[in-house]
């Protein structure tokens, strides 16, 4: 059998498909993705086997006649192969005969399918009202477009003619050796087609024994947690709605015993901000699967004749130890054009110093105090809003509180931040509305409800159907009057409650994937008429941390608690998939208020430099001590940002995960910031000589203490000679002998900057 294939330069040669949200279905409307004409002169053989690489990552794609494509080889790159050795790899990981299997075994494809007689978990689910369910689908074009050692891109359309049904799977390889995938299901039939799941998967070799998720909950985001990879799904499905505190973020299939810097691992992330699941799957057949995908509630997805729904984007990484799988979605995100390339500005919130009690004359000395210790951008947090005094009430009225803010008030704040050299920034939380609310009482019907009764309320509030047009409407047109009138630069979009029986009162049908999809929109078109506005992703904190959402936001609130103790973990775990740059990570008061312990002003700030660094403390209490120190700080994360925001991250567990080592060392390694610090009190001390990895063996470099902390009295007793001055030294004898570090008492850090020697 032959198949039209096209080989081109995707990017300007192969049309793309139209695409279209519609906010009534909730729908993605396109036209076929790569159901290409034939090239002149007729059919052209489809290639049987494709490898794609990029950064020592490769992906070997089999790609048969009469079924949908099949990852052979995911993994470090084997390097340059000829045909031979290509049709070599596939033949020889061919899977056997399997005891009390099928007679004729076939390997379990992208979208895996019952008909090859797999039994795990399929890839779609779906049916015409019961009737076919089982599709069996045969490839009808591809396209390839092939990057040398630069990535690529496979696009095959395939249907079952049977059950008349399209589908088309994209398998792309980034030039960061991150791998994404998509599938779109068409209804090529006359009659209406259920679609309930649709889900791909990457396989990952037998030595991954090991699973490595996270987990969490509010204020305490992205715990880690492992187990044995065993036979059958480790499943994680999140059901809020948003991504969820509890979001595996990435879900690792990994040697066993992985860590930072060793053990090869496979990760997957669900680029979606709404329902997701997540799936570690081995099968008593041998193999071993990681799949990624939308979780759809019942009946979102009606298809009629000519619909199209698209998966979101699957991201799949490989790297030799978690801080290489973790550079692969750090190098994507740096290389996309619309990621932040300013210096990313010292933030002030008042949420923590002034609650709900807005008062010009209050916030004002906040202001000067902010513009004194070197911040750059203030943001006024909730409570500036119609009745909004409290949680209770108001929210979804954005017209400026006349018995707080009005007479002008509003205006000079804002006057007054901006003549201190600052960037002004609010705080909205757009998808949301108060029961007691101008909106609510004059448009029940814009709220998310199952017919007969309104959901159980959360933060009491409930969530504003973006799907209805006037509910749209009018948060878009709210938000841009606002940026437009008083010269806004920053959002703080925030998203505090769970979609619970969120439905549609003009469909009936659950919502949350049309809502997701009209939050994107909202997000898009606010962009558009607001060129320059940054926006920061918050929900309850960490709730809303993924791929979707960034491709729409410019940083993301990591966590209601700032409790540096907890923020460690927090920030440690939430860079498996972010950089520094995008993460807000701000200084707070000496007393934590989500966990009431108490830690010096040094550790709060020392966490915060590898973050993007903010304040969100009532500096009117702070002595004038607290106040210089603050300073000092935010001096230094001024001096070394550009270097945490561009480098690679490093990530060590020592004295069994007592001391943790961060670090960022520039590409080039001509420079590296490390943060040593103590977590725990050891059973035995001091420490042993810390490694500082990720230099060039043959240069040298001068080492020396760094930030505030370093320029303290020296105690001999406490602290290494080469404390005061420095040193120099090569690579190689930092990356293998290492250096002693200072004596520390728990939750202390120091800072060790490394410069290349001339």
């Amino acid at each position: 059998m032959q198949i039209p294939v096209i080989r081109c330069n995707f990017l300007t040669n192969v049309c793309r498909a139209r695409v279209v949200a519609s906010r009534e279905h909730g729908l993605r409307l396109s036209t076929a993705l790569v159901n290409v004409d034939t090239p002149e002169g007729g059919a052209v053989e489809t290639p049987p086997r494709v490898r794609l690489a990029a950064a020592g990552v490769a992906m070997i794609v089999d790609l048969p006649p009469d079924s949908l494509p099949v990852i052979v080889h995911w993994g470090a790159d084997p390097g340059t192969l000829d045909g031979e050795e290509l049709t070599t790899i596939a033949a020889v990981t061919r899977p056997a005969l399997a005891t009390n299997g099928v007679d004729a075994p076939r390997p379990v494809s992208l979208l895996p399918e019952g008909w090859t007689g797999w039994t795990g978990t399929p890839g779609l689910s779906g049916h015409r009202r019961g009737e076919d369910w089982s599709p069996q689908f045969h490839p009808t074009s591809v396209v390839v477009d092939m990057k040398e050692n630069a990535g690529g891109r496979i696009g095959v359309r395939a249907t079952d003619e049977h059950i008349q049904v399209g589908m088309s799977l994209d398998i792309e390889m980034l030039a960061s050796g991150l791998v994404r995938l998509r599938a779109e299901v068409e209804n090529l039939g006359s009659t209406g087609y259920t679609v309930d799941a649709l889900q791909l998967a990457l396989p990952v070799p037998t030595r991954a024994d090991e699973i490595l998720d996270l987990a969490g909950r509010w204020a305490k985001e992205r715990v880690p947690q492992r187990r044995p990879f065993t036979v059958g799904a480790h499943l994680r499905e999140g059901r809020h709605g948003r991504t969820g505190a509890d979001a595996p973020t990435v879900l690792v299939a990994a040697e066993d015993g992985i860590d930072f810097d060793r053990g090869d691992a496979w990760g997957v992330h669900v680029g979606f901000s709404g329902n997701h699941r997540s799936i570690a799957e081995r099968a008593f057949t041998g193999e071993r699967l990681l799949y990624g995908g939308e979780l759809l509630l019942p009946g979102e997805i009606e298809l009629e004749p000519g619909q199209v729904y698209s998966t979101p984007w699957v991201y799949g990484a490989f790297g030799r130890g978690l801080d290489e799988l973790a550079a692969r979605f750090h190098d994507y995100l740096r290389s996309r054009p619309h990621h932040p390339r300013t210096a990313r500005p010292v933030v002030m919130n008042v949420w923590e110093a002034v609650y709900f009690e807005h008062d010009l004359t209050r916030i004002i000395p906040l202001v000067d105090l902010a513009g004194r210790v070197g911040v750059e951008r203030f943001v006024l947090d909730d409570g500036w809003f119609g009745s909004r005094r409290d949680d209770g009430s108001g929210l979804g009225d954005w017209v400026v509180a006349s018995d707080v803010w009005g007479a002008g008030r509003f205006e000079q704040l804002v006057q007054a931040v901006k003549q201190r050299g600052m960037e002004f920034g609010l705080w909205f939380e757009p998808e949301m509305a108060n029961l007691d609310s101008d909106l609510a009482r004059a448009h029940p019907e814009w709220l998310l409800q199952v017919p007969g009764r309104l959901p159980v309320e959360a933060r009491h509030q409930h969530v504003l159907d973006l799907t209805h047009p006037g509910a749209f409407d009018h948060v878009r047109d709210s938000i841009v009057r606002l940026v437009h009138r008083y010269g806004i630069d920053f959002i703080k979009w925030d998203h505090n409650r769970d979609l619970v029986d969120a439905g549609s009162t003009r469909t009936g049908r659950a919502g949350v994937h049309a809502q997701t999809l009209a939050t994107y929109q909202l997000l898009d078109e606010i962009r558009v008429a607001c060129p320059g506005l940054e926006i920061e992703s918050c929900s309850s904190g960490g709730a809303r941390i993924d791929l979707g959402i960034l491709e729409r936001t410019d940083r993301v609130w990591a966590s209601d608690c700032i409790d540096p103790h907890e923020r460690q973990q927090i920030q440690r775990w939430t860079a498996q998939l972010l950089p520094p740059e995008l993460v807000g990570s701000h200084i707070g008061s000496e007393r934590a208020h989500t966990t009431g312990r108490k830690n010096d002003l040094g550790f709060r700030a020392a966490t915060s430099v590898f973050g993007s660094l903010g304040v969100e403390w009532d500096l009117s209490v702070a002595g004038e001590d607290e106040l210089e120190e603050l300073t000092a700080w935010i001096a230094f994360y001024k001096e070394v940002r550009d270097l945490v925001h561009t480098g690679r991250v490093l990530r060590r567990s020592l004295e069994r995960g007592d001391v943790w080592l961060t670090a960022a060392v520039a590409q080039d390694q001509s420079r590296a910031l490390y943060q040593v610090v103590l977590r725990e009190r050891h059973i035995s001390w001091p420490v042993g000589a810390v490694r500082l990895d990720g230099l060039a063996p043959a240069r040298r470099y001068h080492v020396r203490a760094a930030g505030p902390e370093a320029s303290g009295a020296l105690d001999p007793r406490t602290h290494p000679q080469w404390w005061r001055d420095g040193f120099f030294a090569t690579g190689a004898v930092l990356g293998e002998v290492g250096i002693q570090i200072p004596a520390l008492n728990p939750d202390q850090a120091i800072h060790i900057l490394v410069e290349q020697h001339p």
